[in-house]
């Protein structure tokens, strides 16, 4: 059932770790005279009061290029008025679609799936196919869902679009929940493997500090280390080995917050390489030679997406009770881009 534009601004009010959809995006005209965003929006909309688009410009729903505004933003010929919403724009009918899926194992209550980089976990934000779901869907034909679940059937956890890696997916009632219990309760172990810009004074490290959204960039998560926003979040990292100028690193989650490895990263001065989020698709660190900077865009075409893996998965089984662990080495692309910083690493340190 479709969603009238007028029920598109009822909700506005979310956590800061809800995900945002993208309900309305306008492109000003070329000859348009200097007016109010909100005045602009009522037009635009059907049915939008001027009140209502006030208060999701106050709770920076609403961005132009890319940042959020207030109600008194006067937009200019060109500008690019996004409206943001915590709730998917239309209800639908979840199609079964046949995507193969690369499973390690799977049992009566519950599958562990590789994920591939690229592939988006659920359908939301222009993503209606081809996503995990739509997969688990053709391949279980009927999903157990949680309240506030809908759409995402048999998830208690996900990984981003460009993320590669282990989730594990409920097939019952009785899985769903005491999943769901372990990672509320934190004892889920979940390690990822990063490679990052720069390196580390200390082989291992905690960064502590709350993520929250982005005050200006919606669809951003922030870190607000006085924890007075956002929500508390830990991760544990571990250097693996250090290339002049980047390092591998073994993240472990004590929380799961969204996008909490790349924001924290990005925090401590080490954005994920090539994250383009969160300021890693560029030159973080290294020389300024010319044949640098084409070694590392040659490293960005053999990786052309952030790199983090979720390598490792830990928990019990919701029916026996077992301590279950699962792993899955680095895909070709990440395994190729660690190769070569390894091998310019050590060509480097021979010529020293």
């Amino acid at each position: 059932m479709q969603q009238s534009d007028s029920e598109d601004l009822q909700d506005i009010s979310q956590s800061q770790d809800d995900e945002l959809y993208v309900h309305h995006t306008f492109t000003v005209d070329k000859g348009q005279q200097p007016l109010r965003i909100d005045v602009f929006l009522t037009n635009k909309i059907t049915n939008a009061t001027r009140n209502k688009v006030q208060q999701a410009a106050e709770a920076g729903m609403i961005t132009v290029n890319g940042r959020a505004v207030k109600q008194n933003y006067k937009v200019r010929p060109l500008d690019t008025v996004v409206v943001l919403m915590p709730h998917p724009k239309a209800s639908y009918d979840l199609t079964p679609e046949n995507i193969p899926l690369d499973i390690l194992f799977e049992d009566d209550d519950l599958i562990i799936v590789n994920k591939p980089a690229g592939m988006v976990v659920h359908p939301g934000s222009g993503n209606y196919s081809g996503t995990l779901v739509n997969a688990l869907s053709y391949h279980f034909q009927q999903l157990p869902q949680m309240s506030g679940n809908e759409n995402r059937p048999g998830l208690v956890h996900r990984i981003d679009k460009n993320t590669s890696g282990l989730l594990v997916v409920a097939k019952t009632e009785l899985a769903m929940t005491v999943l769901a219990k372990q990672f509320f309760h934190h004892t889920i172990d979940r390690k990822y493997i990063a490679l990052v810009w720069g390196t580390f004074n200390q082989h291992e490290g905690t960064i502590y500090g709350h993520i929250g959204r982005h005050k200006r960039y919606r669809m951003m998560m922030d870190v607000y280390p006085d924890g007075d926003e956002g929500k508390e979040a830990i991760t544990h990292y571990r250097v693996l080995e250090t290339f002049n100028y980047t390092s591998l690193l073994e993240c472990k989650l004590e929380t799961g917050r969204t996008h909490q490895i790349r924001a924290h990263m990005k925090f401590i001065g080490h954005p994920i390489f090539n994250d383009d989020t969160y300021g890693g698709d560029r030159i973080v660190k290294g020389t300024i030679y010319s044949r640098y900077k084409q070694f590392v865009e040659n490293c960005f075409e053999l990786i052309p997406r952030h790199a983090l893996h979720a390598a490792s998965l830990g928990f019990e089984h919701p029916r026996s009770g077992k301590r279950y662990l699962f792993e899955i080495p680095l895909p070709e692309d990440f395994n190729q881009a660690v190769m070569k910083w390894r091998a310019y690493s050590q060509h480097l340190n021979n010529k020293e």
